[in-house]
């Protein structure tokens, strides 16, 4: 088992080295690098950013050569000018140096600082980690708690009414997109045209550093419960139906008739013998559903109740070619994968001592 571990453990720095590589040169080869983003910007807004470049609140006077300067859009500035933009952003380097200067300080968890939002990238993720991993948490937690006792119900009773009306509500469910769904849930419970019940905005009140401890755990409830609302509605059938399909293969197995016939009780046969094999399929997803609702899912619903999380982060850094912030949520978001991935694999050995990775 500790060999095993140890193996998997170190499989993931070559894992996080292919996947970091790839995506760096990828990324650098794309048009609209965050030098011509400034150069746009300092173009568009001379006499509010020529300050951070120049130190001086004078404008610039065009220059005749602009266009020798190197980078599409610098037409218009003092070629000195973009030369302390591609330095202020490190790219006077060459590219196998900043490839390299990434590599080590990513080893140290170094991440410097953002190249548009002017702080440390660490401290940037830290301050959105509390909204990302509630709506991640929550809604995984809501999807399994609800799925798994729903598919294994629709196994007991398979061709019953309940089954026939619940898998056709987990289905609609499913076709509604989430961001559809949130804009229903807005117009409902918090427009004030019908209902003013939830609010629109943040995680918590303005005033909650003043609110008792029990009122603190009301009021972040209460301002989740739309978004996680938009996010679970359609996580429900995936899981549910794999639930179900999983318990309806392993109860018409031998094994199970065999118990029956020596008079078992049904729950006994459901809950210790068919339970954990049915279950195994269903833990093997865990890491890349969470992954999926921590990151992506959770984007559109950021945006919707302005949630400012890591999806909107990594979405608008991407945008703006903002490569800290980047190469930093991908490199945090596929270490948390490839850990959860491991823990999923020790969750197997936990619900049935029978198999073992070492021996394979």
């Amino acid at each position: 088992m500790a060999a095993y571990l140890l193996r998997r453990l170190l499989l993931v720095i070559p894992t996080l080295w292919a996947i970091i590589t790839l995506n760096f040169f990828i990324i650098q080869v794309a048009p609209g690098g965050p030098v011509e983003q400034a150069i746009a910007q300092l173009e568009g807004q001379k006499s509010g950013l020529m300050d951070r470049f120049t130190g001086s609140g004078q404008d610039i006077a065009p220059s005749k050569d602009s266009h020798h300067a190197g980078y599409k859009g610098s037409r218009g500035l003092d070629p000195e000018v973009v030369e302390q933009i591609k330095q202020q952003f490190g790219f006077d380097k060459p590219l196998w140096q900043r490839y390299t200067e990434m590599l080590k300080n990513y080893v140290t968890f170094h991440f410097g600082d953002s190249l548009f939002r002017g702080g440390n990238v660490i401290d940037l993720i830290k301050e959105r980690l509390p909204v990302s991993i509630s709506l991640g948490l929550w809604s995984t937690l809501i999807i399994y708690l609800v799925s798994i006792p729903l598919g294994i119900t629709k196994a007991i009773r398979h061709g019953s009414r309940f089954d026939v009306w619940s898998s056709a509500l987990v289905i609609v469910g499913y076709a509604i997109p989430g961001f559809l769904f949130a804009i229903i849930l807005i117009i409902l419970f918090a427009s004030g045209n019908y209902f003013n019940w939830f609010p629109l905005r943040g995680l918590v009140s303005d005033n909650f550093a003043q609110l008792t401890w029990y009122q603190q755990i009301g009021d972040y409830f209460w301002h989740m419960t739309l978004p996680i609302l938009a996010m679970v509605v359609g996580g429900f059938a995936t899981l549910s139906m794999l639930t179900k399909n999983s318990f309806l293969d392993e109860i018409n197995k031998q094994y199970v008739v065999t118990a029956r016939a020596k008079g078992l009780d049904e729950g006994a046969i459901l809950y210790k013998h068919v339970f954990r094999n049915a279950m195994l399929i269903i833990i093997a997803g865990f890491p890349s559903a969470f992954i999926s609702i921590f990151f992506t899912g959770s984007m559109l619903i950021e945006v919707m109740f302005s949630l400012d999380g890591i999806g909107l982060l990594g979405f608008e850094a991407t945008i703006q070619r903002d490569y800290p912030v980047v190469f930093s949520s991908l490199y945090i978001m596929t270490l948390l994968g490839l850990i959860l991935s491991i823990i999923s694999d020790l969750t197997y050995m936990w619900v049935d001592p029978r198999i073992d990775f070492e021996a394979r």
